[in-house]
């Protein structure tokens, strides 16, 4: 044991002196959420498709405290042309909120505002079918703003505010800078960056990837 507490102490010395997976190093990684089209529901808009009383069915705990992805899938149609099994989010929110890819603009026929969630004024409207009935939403079609969830504690260490724009920087080969990143500092969050799937594929982001901020 002694000549192996005598190598683990060379070794922890070396990273520490290299400055290689220490502390510091790794103070201003961010991790990243990529988010695909998804739907928040209002408790009355999951009622009428799903049936009277219907609660939503928990699949998976997302990264953001309380928020789950769950098993209802819904359609989506716009003028032009529908999306199936669209997938729900929980819990249920205040109003309806459908957010969609770019490309999927062009699919549905609707031109969908970059807007923060729950920005939905002016929005366009869209038609939700579920298994008990339709809804037909005249606002709430967003495509999601990217953005950073924190804490207030970690916008104090970013030197950021709540609802302050940044750039960012994303490493790899297909990597390079975002600007226009909302900084979202409240004490119901985890740090994260959310992208959506477009965006996350454009620089090769995974879950596994980090990011800094730059401004």
């Amino acid at each position: 044991m002694g000549r192996y507490d005598a190598l683990a102490a060379l070794l922890l010395e070396a990273i520490q002196e290299g400055g290689i997976l220490t502390k510091e190093a790794d103070t201003d990684s961010i991790p990243v959420g990529i988010s695909n089209r998804h739907i928040h529901l209002s408790q009355g808009d999951l009622e009428t498709l799903f049936g009277a009383g219907y609660q939503l069915t928990k699949v998976k705990d997302l990264s953001q405290p309380g928020q789950f992805a769950c098993k209802e899938t819904l359609t989506i149609c716009g003028p032009k042309g529908a999306i199936e099994k669209v997938r729900v989010l929980g819990p249920v929110r205040p109003e309806t909120q459908v957010e969609i890819l770019q490309a999927d603009c062009f699919k549905l026929g609707v031109i969908a505002p970059v807007r923060m969630s729950g920005d939905l004024a002016g929005t366009p409207g869209i038609t939700l079918i579920g298994p008990k009935g339709s809804v037909i939403l005249s606002q709430g079609v967003i495509i999601a703003q990217r953005h950073i969830h924190m804490t207030l504690e970690d916008a104090r260490r970013f030197g950021v505010t709540d609802g302050e724009e940044v750039t960012i920087e994303v490493g790899g080969p297909r990597g390079g800078t975002y600007s226009h990143v909302a900084i979202r500092a409240n004490n119901n969050s985890a740090l994260e960056f959310h992208v959506d799937t477009e965006e996350a594929n454009a620089f090769n982001l995974t879950a596994d990837s980090k990011i800094k901020i730059v401004k």
